[in-house]
């Protein structure tokens, strides 16, 4: 059983993939904890009639909510920018041995034991070599490869590094 997929990543898969890390690490948790508890102290001070130290809580919350997502937007335009790899097209050769990922005559495999784990967003499955390192395969581009794919991970892989829908 053999399966190949021709990706092209584009900036919209790339910053939806920074946002889950972000969002689903303690930067991502903490910065959402301090706006709203900069929003519950906003209510506290408005309600104690200090509509200067209300007005200053809510913009540093809308500054902290903000703040990840826009840095997040300029970094991967520049990464995308600066990354010949990751702009151009990534071909991926997915065998029972192997996962083979080719851009241009640049080649790596990995080997479906080192693979961290596989889970699948909204949009786009991740597929791990560590913690932090994912190769993102957009879901639309995948499109009816999606249940080979998954049956191939679930396979290859210990039951739970396979979080796919």
């Amino acid at each position: 059983m053999e399966l190949e997929l021709d990706i092209q990543l584009k900036e919209k898969d790339l910053y939806r993939f920074n946002l889950f890390q972000t969002y689903t690490s303690s930067q991502g948790i903490v910065s959402i904890v301090i706006a709203i508890l900069g929003v519950v102290m906003a209510a506290i001070s408005f309600q104690n009639g200090s509509m200067s130290y209300g007005v200053l809580y809510v913009v540093i919350s809308v500054v902290i909510l903000l703040y990840i997502p826009i840095s997040l937007r300029g970094r991967v335009k520049l990464t995308l920018k600066n990354n010949e790899v990751l702009a151009g097209v990534l071909h991926y050769h997915f065998s029972e041995k192997e996962i083979r990922v080719t851009s241009g005559e640049d080649s790596g495999e990995l080997p479906w034991k080192q693979i961290y784990k596989m889970i699948d967003t909204k949009h786009n499955v991740l597929i791990y070599s560590g913690r932090r390192n994912a190769y993102v395969l957009p879901k639309d581009q995948i499109g009816d490869n999606y249940a080979l794919l998954k049956e191939l991970a679930e396979k290859s892989l210990e039951p739970h590094r396979v979080k796919l829908r």
